[in-house]
């Protein structure tokens, strides 16, 4: 196997400690549901926490005050909710991306998507007044689909800008990428030079925050979340072939530039969503696949499926300590949590390598 496809590859488990393993993470995953609900700012029991989740999830018909059903059901569940899904999704689009383009560097935010959305979002919080009134939205409601917006418009000008001969190479993804995320890395310095008044919360969003998020920021992440994880997911065998190289996945059949375009898409359809709901949060997609490769092997099916849950559960505490760690009810970007802990993490990961 060629040196840059085997960059943190392990011995494979043996299948039962592989299938111990995924459902110790998926068990995690699950656990960390409900005890993520427990800290905030309003002082709840850890039974009046239970019972409300028990009451908003129609488990049971106990009386419950309608303070704690909007605390519990509605802020805190639905923002555990949000973390566990972009969590895992940048996660499994990090699996992606490191597996297409062979890059151990590769992260969710490779194709210049974050600063597509964080130029979307900029764009929408600096102008939106009057496109707001125009679309009927608020300004605030107007933020997410913009930057949306902007983290497909820059996806595709990054794969327009790489495709070579009707095919797409890591080489000239990976440039084409880098190029897009400086132009649009401009724009955004552009916009909050020429507008003063909205740095604060250009920056604040570009940090990457699940504050003020609920229920209404699930069908803009799932209706990018699901079909980019179906196009990456169903694709799984195919990530292992191409993991030795093009000349070998070539010889065995595969159609490598449909299949690395796919799975771009699908994995950067997940970010997009995940940038639009949540900002910029950077690390996870990077992290969590290295160490769950010295857990789970190189082999993509295990991996993406771990990655799911590993990501998940490490942005539900990372946002848990975000909202937890100051006080009188201000709270930490979460970007920042995942910055400041994964960072010096995968330093020392790469050292030890």
């Amino acid at each position: 196997m060629p040196t840059d496809a085997a960059f943190a590859f392990s011995r494979p488990p043996e299948s039962r400690s592989l299938r111990l393993a995924l459902a110790g993470l998926a068990a995690l995953w699950l656990i960390s549901l409900p005890l993520a609900c427990l800290p905030g700012p309003f002082p709840l029991g850890a039974g009046e926490v239970f019972q409300t989740l028990a009451v908003s999830l129609g488990l049971s018909d106990a009386p419950v005050d309608a303070s704690r059903l909007l605390v519990v059901g509605q802020i805190r569940l639905a923002r555990v909710c949000l973390a566990a899904l972009c969590g895992g999704a940048l996660a499994v689009a990090g699996v992606a991306l490191q597996g297409v383009l062979r890059n151990p560097l590769a992260d969710p935010f490779t194709l210049g998507i974050s600063a597509g959305a964080a130029c979307g979002a900029s764009m929408a919080i600096a102008l939106g007044g009057g496109l707001a009134v125009w679309f009927g939205l608020s300004q605030a409601g107007l933020v997410a689909p913009a930057a949306l917006a902007g983290a497909l418009l820059a996806l595709c000008g990054a794969l327009w800008l790489g495709r070579s001969r009707g095919d797409f190479s890591r080489e000239s993804v990976i440039l084409a990428g880098i190029a897009v995320a400086a132009f649009l890395g401009a724009l955004v310095a552009l916009v909050k030079a020429l507008n003063e008044e909205s740095v604060t919360s250009i920056v604040f969003w570009i940090l990457g925050s699940l504050q003020g998020r609920g229920w209404d920021s699930l069908p803009l992440l799932l209706g990018t979340f699901a079909p980019g994880l179906l196009a990456v997911g169903l694709g799984w065998r195919a990530l292992d072939v191409l993991s030795l190289g093009d000349e070998q996945a070539a010889q065995l059949g595969l159609n490598v530039g449909r299949a690395r375009f796919w799975f771009l898409a699908g994995a950067s359809c997940m970010t997009a969503g995940c940038v639009a709901v949540a900002g910029v949060i950077g690390f996870v997609g990077l992290v969590v696949p290295h160490v769950l490769r010295l857990l789970l092997g190189p082999g993509h099916g295990p991996l993406l499926t771990g990655a799911f849950f590993g990501g998940g559960v490490l942005l539900i505490w990372a946002d848990v300590l975000a909202r937890s760690v100051l006080g009188g009810g201000q709270e930490l970007p979460v970007g920042v949590v995942t910055a400041l802990l994964g960072g010096p993490f995968f330093a020392l990961l790469v050292r030890s390598r």
